[in-house]
């Protein structure tokens, strides 16, 4: 438990955004000492700005961050206790490796004697002794990295920042890289926050994952924690692999996973509830057909060196399974689980259907057409007649939302959320200016962009509404 006394700095209600887009929407979070807390999520979650705002290269809109608890808001980051290593080391080419380290030092004005001493310290610690002289543009990927690391910490700052520093390694090396990385946080004792979009990384050297998307934080917790305990889908997906199905929680400790009734653990989510089963590739058993309520016909199979990567489709659903024993394309089998091991989480969005508002402003009753006003759009819709000015609520299926292919949709700008493959298809949630919207779709769209919402009327049910209600 984080006691007052192990936090060194604290993000209180941050909120930022750019040109009208929200960036971190009132965040929460508190950094402890001498730990490794890596921040993870897809590009434009906003992981990168909370780097920034921490180092003091960027002041929230609102919020409060505190420094050992002491306010720090417009704080330069030269006065902070911070310092950064960003993707690009931004070495001194026409310095060697001493000179590079020392580089602050010599600007605080440090005695000569303490600066031997302590680039001596630090170079021994990054596993650098007898580069002092060498020239940086001499020098690896991986021991130009361990540079830019000493540099930033022989001022002995209290937090390191790290912004993707392993980018532009190769993956062997990235590797290598990541068990270094956490030897010299644990020889230093000093808080490293890590932000990456890889989820290796973030398993393999992390005290603390925070998890975000789109500006907030989903799930902070262990390693294990949250890879064996996702609050929600997204985070199921974007930590390992997993089987991600659309389920119904009939009662406690009972689910329905397609068509058919299971034992789980979980309580308290009530009767009949829609909900997301996740389930983990390696937690599935291989048995006969008949030894398993769930059964399938093998499509591929994959040898990935430790287990074989299994995929089998079962009542129109992929799943995948991680298994030491193989098998061949065409098996029948079966997929046993044990009731521990299926994961009941609530739906991101809870709705099962798009409900929006629309006012009709013109109508053409001969051409059977109107003409209604969404947010800031206008557009027409065919095979439908309402007086102008009449207020509409308007229900989609996600089978009736599309991206626009050609680009003109009927609305522009659309936010994509998050991309979940739910076996059978991805389950894609976006944000407009006024609200969310699901929508199921074959291909694998790229969180975090903008792209235009096309709707599909003839899949749609319309309302009257009068005032707030519906007639």
């Amino acid at each position: 438990m984080t006691t007052k006394n192990d936090v060194i700095v604290s993000l209180k209600d941050i909120f930022v955004q750019f040109d009208g887009e929200v960036i971190l929407n009132h965040i929460d979070l508190d950094i402890k000492d001498k730990e490794f807390l890596t921040i993870l999520g897809p590009s434009g979650c906003g992981k990168t700005t909370t780097l920034r705002i921490i180092g003091g290269f960027l002041e929230p809109e609102q919020g409060t961050v505190t420094f050992e608890g002491k306010k720090i808001n417009g704080l330069p980051p030269y006065k902070r206790n911070v310092n950064t290593v960003f993707q690009k080391y931004s070495l001194f080419p026409h310095l060697n490796v001493f000179d590079n380290i020392a580089f602050g030092m010599k600007i605080k004005k440090v005695p000569k004697d303490e600066i031997k001493r302590r680039v001596k310290e630090m170079l021994a610690i990054v596993d650098l002794k007898g580069y002092e002289k060498r020239s940086v543009s001499k020098l690896s990927g991986g021991q130009q990295q361990r540079v830019a690391i000493a540099r930033a910490l022989v001022c002995d700052p209290k937090v390191l920042l790290l912004d993707e520093p392993l980018g532009a390694l190769d993956l062997k090396l990235r590797k290598n890289m990541q068990w270094e990385l956490k030897q010299i946080q644990q020889k230093t004792n000093t808080a490293f926050v890590y932000v990456t979009h890889d989820q290796e990384e973030a398993l393999t050297m992390s005290d603390t994952v925070v998890v975000m998307n789109n500006g907030v934080i989903e799930q902070i917790g262990t390693p294990t924690d949250v890879y064996n305990e996702p609050v929600n889908a997204f985070v199921a997906d974007f930590i390992g692999d997993a089987n991600i199905i659309n389920g119904t929680m009939l009662d406690d400790c009972r689910v329905r996973i397609l068509g058919e009734e299971l034992e789980c653990v979980d309580k308290g989510f009530g009767q009949n509830m829609p909900i997301d089963v996740v389930i983990r590739p390696e937690d599935i058993e291989v048995v006969k057909p008949e030894e398993a309520v769930l059964k399938g016909e093998v499509t591929e199979v994959v040898f990935k060196g430790v287990h074989y990567e299994i995929t089998v489709m079962c009542k129109g659903c992929e799943w995948i399974i991680h298994s030491t024993e193989g098998a061949k394309v065409g098996d029948k089998i079966g997929m046993k689980i044990i009731p521990f091991n299926i994961q009941i989480m609530n739906k991101m969005f809870l709705a099962e259907k798009n409900t929006f508002y629309a006012d009709v402003v013109s109508a053409d009753k001969e051409a059977n057409t109107i003409t209604v006003h969404v947010e800031d759009s206008e557009f027409e819709i065919e095979g439908q007649y309402f007086e102008p000015e009449t207020k509409l609520a308007i229900t989609l299926p996600p089978s009736a939302l599309s991206i626009a292919g050609d680009g003109v949709g009927h609305l522009d700008d659309v936010y994509i959320e998050s991309v979940i493959f739910k076996g059978e298809h991805n389950e894609i949630i976006l944000e407009s200016d006024k609200q969310k919207w699901l929508m199921q779709s074959d291909v694998d769209e790229q969180v975090a962009t903008y792209v235009p919402l096309k709707f599909d009327f003839t899949k749609a049910e319309f309302r009257v509404m009068e005032g707030e209600n519906e007639t």
